[in-house]
């Protein structure tokens, strides 16, 4: 196994005092007489030393606490001081366990093992510890509107999920995401799948937000654009992420422009009204590399637009991009006088980053995927302004942030 070696060769080129293994582990329990059983551990700590590899700590996950008597047999079965047994138990919900490691002093056995103690200061989880029980004592919700083409297999928009959370909690609110396949939406299933198409669009019309997130390939694009037309139409809260943002233009061309068979070419490329075109920042012929990949740098075009407020009216914002197709620059003058503006523009000038209908409450698409940097108590500014524009609070929190409240 190339990881164990890896992970050997590291030992012995780091050293000893550098290096702390901590081996993860479930506890499973015996049906009803409710025995946590240690079997498993030891012959997965016996394979490990096996193979050159002492576990220093043991991250064990189990239901209920671990009982003394289960850590004091693994602590003599597998030759790990009870202390270092840590116990990862089930909690109301995920932001309780660096309260749970830190209460079993995993810290200290950790920095003790490193040769660390001396320097380091004890961990502040105050604010942790406050959204932890916010999280917890949270009873109003959002219902927001999840509209993709992976939705059956819903990691597939784990960062997205998350930066919904980390919005909702600073909102005091729980997210209700509703998850609508795209395709459930079109016209076909009326006719082969009434009942799915009847209850995707239950969900869609009493949402309080809709979130189109990235993808590729043609399939559900055009339960996306059906999507993007309600929210625009019906002023419901909008944002739109990569592909979500193609979408938008697409729906805007069709539906202000008049141009029927706008498109994108991923999708057709033999559109008479390529509204998103292949961009990449390699080579035009080649699939391979041709991805605009990692962070890169948005130049708000105006501080007078909902996003530059959010981020709080920086002159750019760096934000992580994954794509290849991007808003045909040729057609910006005609969808802009029409009244989709572009606030949010590449160093460059010709690659659409940020797009805004001044006209709706939040209607708001971004090339960029700014889920990958929201965090806990720091959302993503674009999915905390969903949010708040959901529940009516967008212009009120504005008006405080330029106070500077």
């Amino acid at each position: 196994m190339p990881f164990i070696e890896a992970l050997r060769q590291l030992s012995f080129s780091v050293g000893k005092d550098n290096f702390c293994l901590i081996h993860v582990s479930l506890i499973p329990v015996l049906g009803v007489v409710g025995e946590q059983k240690t079997k498993p551990t030891q012959h997965s700590v016996r394979e490990l030393r096996a193979l050159g590899l002492t576990p220093h700590l043991l991250a064990c996950r189990s239901a209920q606490p671990l009982l003394d008597n289960t850590k004091m047999k693994l602590s003599q079965f597998c030759h790990v001081e009870a202390a270092n047994i840590l116990n990862i138990h089930d909690v109301p919900n995920i932001w309780h366990i660096p309260l749970l490691l830190r209460n079993q002093n995993a810290h200290h056995s950790i920095l003790k093992q490193l040769n660390l103690l001396s320097i380091a200061t004890p961990p502040d989880l105050e604010a942790w510890s406050r959204r932890a029980e916010t999280f917890d004592n949270l009873t109003d919700s959002v219902r927001i509107a999840m509209v993709g083409k992976y939705v059956g297999l819903t990691d597939s928009y784990l960062s997205v999920v998350k930066a919904l959370l980390h919005a909702c909690i600073a909102c005091s609110l729980k997210p209700s995401i509703d998850w609508i396949a795209a395709s459930d939406l079109e016209d076909d299933p009326a006719q082969s799948a009434p009942e799915a198409y009847a209850a995707a669009w239950k969900s869609l019309r009493n949402a309080e937000c809709v979130l189109v997130p990235g993808g590729f390939g043609d399939r559900g694009v055009s339960g996306m654009i059906l999507a993007a037309k309600y929210a625009r139409e019906n002023n419901v809260p909008y944002l739109g992420i990569c592909l979500g943002m193609q979408i938008s233009v697409i729906e805007y061309a069709r539906s202000v422009l008049g141009l029927e068979k706008a498109n994108s070419n991923e999708f057709d490329d033999e559109t008479p009204d390529p509204v998103v075109i292949f961009m990449p920042e390699g080579s035009r012929t080649h699939m391979g590399s041709t991805m605009r990949l990692g962070s890169r740098r948005t130049l708000f075009q105006t501080p007078d637009c909902v996003t530059s407020k959010l981020y709080c009216n920086p002159y750019y914002v760096d934000e992580r991009h994954r794509h290849r197709y991007e808003v045909n620059p040729d057609v910006i003058g005609v969808l802009e006088e029409a009244g989709l503006k572009f606030v949010g523009k590449d160093e460059t000038g010709k690659r659409m980053e940020v797009l805004e209908l001044p006209s709706h409450p939040f209607y708001v698409g971004v090339q960029f995927h700014p889920e990958f940097k929201s965090r806990p108590g720091k959302p993503s500014a674009l999915f905390l302004g969903l949010i708040l524009a959901a529940r009516g609070k967008l212009e009120a929190y504005l008006t405080r942030h330029q106070n500077g409240s």
